[in-house]
């Protein structure tokens, strides 16, 4: 299972520098598009993979929750990657202009601190749900209860993230 992730990971980062290479440096807009829409496939098939082995009898370990990890990350922060690399992308081969990095202080900085954050709280919440999903279809909560072992460390991370994310908003950074 850590190596369908792993090769899901390899294909969503392939697909997206294809897609974007076909876009800019081969002006094939329509087959860059496509390779684009490829992308979440990579998504597909970890969560047809995933559903297969535990019907299938397996039982739900860390790396099935780690699969449910990559599709909440995946869904939650996916968008915002493709339109980093694609910024990127067209500045260094397309003449398009360079990309503005995120605030680094004040309100601005905080706000965006604030969204990340709220962006982790749904990754967390798509995880989760996949997970609750693969116990529905399994059937069997003992089978699967492995598979949730990964959310209670990501619990504390999504913890002190939010502690850390928010306390610029009272404390701000200085410019």
């Amino acid at each position: 299972m850590i190596v369908l992730i792993v090769g899901c990971e390899v294909a969503f980062w392939l697909l997206l520098v294809l897609g974007l290479a076909a876009r800019y440096l081969l002006r094939a807009r329509r087959l860059g598009a496509g390779l684009l829409l490829c992308v979440p496939l990579a998504d597909v098939v970890l969560l047809a993979a995933s559903v297969i082995d535990l019907r299938g009898g397996a039982e739900g370990s860390p790396a099935h929750g780690l699969a449910a990890i990559y599709l909440g990350v995946s869904v939650a922060f996916g968008h915002q990657m493709i339109q980093w690399a694609d910024q990127r992308f067209a500045h260094r081969f397309a003449g398009g202009p360079a990309p503005s990095g995120p605030p680094k202080s004040g309100r601005a900085h905080a706000a965006r601190e604030r969204g990340q954050w709220l962006r982790h709280l749904l990754a967390y919440a798509i995880a989760a749900g996949v997970l609750g999903i693969f116990t529905l279809l399994v059937g069997n909560v003992a089978q699967t209860v492995n598979a949730w072992a990964v959310m209670g460390p990501w619990a504390i991370i999504l913890v002190v993230d939010f502690l850390i994310s928010f306390s610029y908003t009272i404390a701000p950074r200085k410019g």
